[in-house]
């Protein structure tokens, strides 16, 4: 995240800084240094969680800006990372209308933002974690169940922490029985987890 915002209220250290050029320096050092380690790095929140005036652990924040300015500002630490080998990408609950998409659908839960701009236009290959579905940036969009089948119909890999486990197992397995969710979208996730397991 590159900390833009004076009046963020959740990332301050937890960002390089508030120059996109020193957190992509600073962040593929970070995904170097922890590969070597024998470990697998996350970078987060993807589109990027610092021009917020809000916290997306109790609501959806919007993020401001035309998609010229996301890509020079938040998307730019997540490409260079990318273009490093980053292994693993976590998703902010977050409203990006500036990526095209409705700002009442929080990344997490965007085909646009996680298929269409992560995977296609930044190359990311790595694994799509979800951050913690129990958010209020997320969980209050739509049912548990739903929520979960959303997250992976928007190319989430992993579904971290959902409110409801059973529910969220229940939904995605009839989703995939029903046809909803293409058999190839869960085997392309599994895939992922495996070879990341394999790697360390």
């Amino acid at each position: 995240d590159v900390n833009s915002n004076p009046n963020n209220p959740i990332i301050n250290v937890r960002s390089f800084g508030e120059d996109p050029k020193l957190v992509s320096k600073l962040g593929r050092a970070f995904v170097r240094g922890v590969r070597g380690s024998g470990l697998i790095s996350c970078g987060k929140h993807f589109p990027g969680h610092g021009d917020v005036d809000s916290d997306s652990h109790l609501e959806l924040p919007t993020v401001p800006g035309d998609r010229e300015r996301l890509l020079r500002v938040e998307l730019a630490p997540f490409r260079a990372c990318a273009e490093d080998g980053l292994e693993s990408v976590m998703t902010g609950h977050l409203a990006v209308p500036g990526l095209g998409e409705d700002p009442s659908v929080p990344a997490t839960l965007s085909h646009k933002i996680l298929h269409d701009v992560l995977r296609n236009e930044l190359g990311f290959q790595g694994l799509v974690v979800t951050d913690a579905l129990e958010m209020g940036g997320v969980k209050n969009a739509f049912a548990p169940g739903e929520v979960a089948v959303r997250a992976l119909l928007a190319g989430a890999d992993v579904l971290l922490m959902p409110p409801d486990p059973l529910a969220a197992r229940q939904a995605v397995v009839e989703a995939v029985e029903s046809g909803r969710v293409p058999m190839a979208r869960l085997d392309d996730a599994v895939r992922r987890i495996l070879e990341a397991k394999g790697k360390v």
